[in-house]
């Protein structure tokens, strides 16, 4: 034994789901779409300045890659993403030009280990992509790293409210957890404050999406690659007794003839810090700010 805890999330059981999902992900990422579009949205933060080069985290298939570099056709888009099947559809995808656009640079790398120089990037633009990393503390240290000061991180993510229906469900019926253990918002503001980014705003939406049966939900699951990749999941095959009590168990919370599905999206945008400023855990004192100074809004979707 090695005495280091064992990570919640199984990296290559996920992996391995993303690239099978490859193929088929856009026709079920309608959610996906939506969060994406709607942090897009806040690249207003960044006022009149043009980024010479922005990184798409987790871009997937690259919908919000493209969408950076037609926002910016003279800036550098990199598109990275640790299932390299997404990123062979960002080049799938119809090409876009403008006379003096910059190529879009597709590279396969995972977002706890950036292959990046440090102090590389003016703009990190994340949709829902930090909610598989092992240690997101450390993750934000590493995005800090390749970020100039003050450039702009942007990102949503999944926080713990997302299919409580479902792992309700599985619990009742003595069948473990299929949900990963996504972060609190007050833990996301933590990880913000320990990498030392300054300004830090992060609010959060509830979407409630609807299924003609529980078996509808999880075939979705499947098909974006969300598979349970939890360390601890079950290893045997469930047995149809025990799945008929997850799907009665689902089915009591039946109304209008659908069922209910919770996603809980947690939205946070910082800035980096001015160039010199410590991180916390590294040996050097920094100011510490209450989580109560972060402004967090709530609203409901």
């Amino acid at each position: 034994m090695n005495g280091q805890p064992q990570s919640p999330i199984d990296s290559a059981r996920l992996r391995r789901a993303f690239a099978r999902a490859a193929d088929g992900y856009d026709a079920v990422a309608h959610l996906q779409r939506e969060v994406e579009s709607r942090l897009l949205e806040q690249l207003a933060a960044l006022e009149d300045r043009i980024p010479e080069r922005a990184l798409d985290l987790g871009a997937g298939p690259g919908r919000a890659a493209r969408a950076l570099r037609e926002r910016w056709p003279k800036a550098q888009v990199l598109a990275l993403d640790f299932a390299l099947p997404m990123l062979q559809r960002v080049g799938a995808q119809k090409p876009w030009w403008k006379p003096g656009a910059q190529r879009l640079h597709a590279i396969c790398a995972d977002a706890a280990a950036l292959p990046l120089v440090d102090g590389s990037c003016d703009l990190v633009f994340s949709s829902l992509c930090l909610q598989w990393a092992i240690d997101l503390p450390r993750t934000l240290r590493g995005l800090r790293r390749v970020m100039r000061p003050d450039g702009l991180l942007l990102f949503s993510t999944f926080g713990p409210d997302t299919l409580r229906e479902l792992r309700d469900a599985f619990a009742s019926a003595g069948a473990g957890n299929p949900v990963t253990p996504f972060a609190h918002i007050q833990q996301v503001g933590d990880a913000l404050q320990e990498a030392g980014f300054r300004d830090p705003v992060l609010y959060r939406e509830h979407f409630t999406l609807t299924y003609p049966d529980p078996r509808a939900l999880m075939r979705e699951l499947r098909a974006l690659g969300a598979h349970n990749a939890r360390t601890d999941r079950r290893r045997a095959l469930m047995g149809k007794a025990r799945m008929a009590r997850v799907i009665e168990s689902y089915e009591s919370l039946r109304r209008d003839g659908t069922l209910p599905s919770t996603w809980e999206v947690i939205y946070a945008q910082a800035f980096a810090p001015p160039p010199g400023q410590p991180l916390r855990g590294d040996g050097s004192e920094i100011a510490s700010v209450p989580l109560s100074a972060i402004p967090i809004r709530r609203r409901g979707g």
